[in-house]
């Protein structure tokens, strides 16, 4: 599966590889096992919505939740929920940006997992984390990712938070 896996260099800005996952997606026997591998850790564990991160982490995030007869909840950049939203600002590691969520979206939702393609520095899924915290009553059971980049620390700042970190891939 790794060497599926592309690498850009200098891309969206000199200095940054990214991963591109395309060559992943569109094989469809490497496409199943990625959902099945990600759905693993939370067979079992009573997950009411999966939340993934615009954009990329639709593609799995949608497929896992069907499988643990879960809820969906979008994760979205500004600008792309019609009704009143909770949001967090954060750093990427080429600008900032935010993540917004619908604030009736957990309702009656306790338990939640956090989904998305890859895991560089954790900014991204600590602002998911921090949007979680402004529900009441609500548990981030975990978050997994089809790669980690654990050079850039950031299975490191989620596990020191807590939060049990899955990962298909390290590069």
């Amino acid at each position: 599966m790794k060497d599926l896996v592309r690498a850009v260099p200098d891309y969206p800005k000199k200095g940054i590889i990214f991963r591109d996952i395309a060559p992943l997606l569109s094989n469809s026997s490497v496409y199943k096992e990625i959902i099945d591998k990600m759905t693993d850790p939370w067979i079992g564990k009573s997950v009411d919505a999966v939340l993934s991160i615009e954009s990329r982490g639709f593609i799995m995030a949608g497929a896992i939740a069907y499988k643990l007869s879960s809820a969906f909840i979008p994760l979205r950049k500004p600008n792309k929920l019609p009704r009143e939203t909770y949001s967090v600002s954060y750093e990427l590691e080429y600008g900032s940006t935010e993540m917004h969520i619908h604030k009736d979206a957990l309702d009656g939702l306790t338990n939640v997992v956090i989904i998305d393609d890859l895991l560089a520095t954790g900014g991204t899924a600590l602002a998911a984390i921090e949007l979680v915290s402004k529900f009441k009553n609500k548990k981030v059971l975990g978050a997994s990712f089809i790669i980690d980049l654990p050079d850039l620390n950031g299975s490191r700042l989620l596990k020191e938070k807590g939060i049990n970190v899955y990962s298909l891939m390290q590069f």
